[in-house]
């Protein structure tokens, strides 16, 4: 009667784990959505695309990619994402490792001294070991053993947990990729920024050298008293602020190839560079379809990734609600003196177990880890979605911006040659007294400002055309 009742016990109590376990807070979960266009505005369904193409193909100049080289080397940005992998995959070892057995060995020893007039020492007193010898008071204790313990993973709430590290580890490699994307990027933009400053200065120098001689010639007409002290200032001091301009674009130079050097992970030094690579400009740019951009961008891969690790998340937090299982088990030798413990069997020990645990009352931190991980899980299906978003948008800019900045670019090289063209009027007419001294300042002004716009339009394109390159997702291969 005693052994129904307390199978009936172990039932109700069993039923109701299992009632407790199941019954699991209802959440809302939010499915991503990967549709994109079928095509960029202006473009056709060709999937032909720049991503496609090696940074080592795409960038021509020898200067521009052996730097990448040295980067991809040196650069300690790249270098800790590159830590960031091996701690993640370091994780997977630790997730894969809770999935099996736990082995250790132990071994002690110890002394008990308990009161004669007690069970155990009394029983002690009256035992003995063998014929004639009694058991030692004190009791000395020694042992040595194996103990082992094992969480049988019923709910895959370990193998979830698993692949979740897993995906972190695949989404590091794609962060990786990302880093060396932008990397990339932001050396070939900060070569061609450098190679437009060269352009700069040369421009600035050139015209220096001709206000120079505009300022000899006024200084001659002063003489002759065709022009007063005030030309001659004025003509001095545009001399005195194009000096200053180069200057200036001198140091954005210095600054220019120090930030280079910095992405290299070196110390200051002269940057080597093709001065004809900034007549460079590619005439096509194909972008392929939109679609392409998920397997293409590293970052799109990054965040899918995520998403998939954070469902994983929700259903490892689910688990916890579940009965968990475990099996234990130790053996050994123990004996009260070091020269039994060889005795066998007498000296052995060993123990096996199972036990099964459920939560029953106060859930609240497995219900908050559960919405925790569903909240993860919703954010990370708006940062996949976001991110997508912000590619297609990223290539439609540089679509624009590449057809725009040609039409700047033309529009700038005409004013160039009209304003070339007033210069030489102007001087003429100065020369002949029917111009102002004002007249040619302006202009030589207006020139030189026109001339250092044109540059930097060029600038712009050689930009255009590295970022529509990252942009599609190129530059991490």
């Amino acid at each position: 009667m005693y052994k129904r009742n307390q199978y009936k016990i172990w039932g109700f109590a069993l039923l109701y784990m299992a009632y407790s376990s199941c019954k699991i807070p209802a959440i809302v979960q939010k499915n991503e959505n990967k549709s994109t266009p079928n095509t960029y505005a202006n473009s056709g369904s060709d999937t032909t695309n720049l991503a496609a193409i090696k940074w080592k193909d795409y960038f021509k100049d020898q200067y521009l990619t052996n730097l990448i080289d040295t980067a991809l080397q040196n650069n300690q940005e790249l270098n800790i994402t590159l830590q960031e992998i091996e701690i993640a995959r370091s994780e997977v070892r630790a997730r894969k490792g809770e999935l099996l057995p736990s082995v250790g060995i132990r071994a002690g020893a110890g002394l008990e001294k308990v009161g004669r007039y007690t069970s155990q020492g009394a029983g002690d007193a009256t035992t003995e070991i063998e014929p004639g010898k009694e058991m030692p008071d004190p009791v000395p204790d020694f042992m040595a053993g194996l103990y082992a313990n094992w969480e049988v993973d019923v709910w895959h709430k370990l193998r979830n947990a698993k692949k979740a590290a897993y995906t972190r580890y695949l989404s590091s490699v794609e962060g990786k990729n990302f880093v060396v994307t932008n990397l990339v990027a932001e050396i070939a933009n900060s070569y061609y920024e450098l190679l437009a400053l060269d352009n700069q200065l040369a421009m600035v120098r050139k015209n220096i050298a001709l206000q120079s001689n505009a300022l000899e010639v006024v200084k001659l007409q002063k003489e002759a008293a065709r022009v007063t002290e005030l030309a001659v200032r004025k003509f001095e001091a545009e001399v005195l602020s194009s000096k200053s301009l180069e200057y200036q674009i001198a140091q954005q130079i210095t600054e220019t190839e120090n930030k280079i050097n910095f992405l290299l992970g070196r110390y200051p030094q002269h940057i080597a560079r093709n001065v004809n690579s900034f007549d460079s400009v590619a005439d096509q740019f194909p972008v392929g379809i939109p679609s392409q951009l998920l397997a293409n961008r590293p970052d799109i891969k990054q965040a899918e990734l995520d998403l998939i690790a954070s469902k994983l998340d929700v259903k490892a937090a689910k688990a916890q609600f579940y009965p968990s299982f475990g099996i234990t088990g130790a053996l050994g030798f123990q004996a009260f003196n070091p020269s039994y413990l060889v005795k066998f069997p007498e000296s052995m020990l060993y123990s096996i177990a199972g036990d099964i645990a459920a939560p029953l009352i106060n859930k609240n931190a497995i219900k908050a880890s559960y919405f925790a991980a569903n909240a993860k899980q919703t954010q990370a299906v708006y940062q996949y979605e976001r991110t997508i978003l912000n590619a297609y948008i990223e290539v439609a800019n540089q679509m624009a911006s590449i057809g725009n900045l040609k039409k700047t670019y033309d529009l700038k090289d005409k004013q160039v040659q009209a304003l070339n063209q007033s210069i030489n009027i102007s001087n003429d007419l100065f020369k002949s007294a029917r111009a102002d001294y004002l007249e040619v300042l302006m202009t030589q002004r207006d020139a030189l400002e026109a001339k250092l716009e044109l540059i930097e339009t060029k600038k712009q394109q050689l930009n255009a055309m590295v970022k529509i390159y990252q942009a599609l997702g190129g530059g991490w291969n």
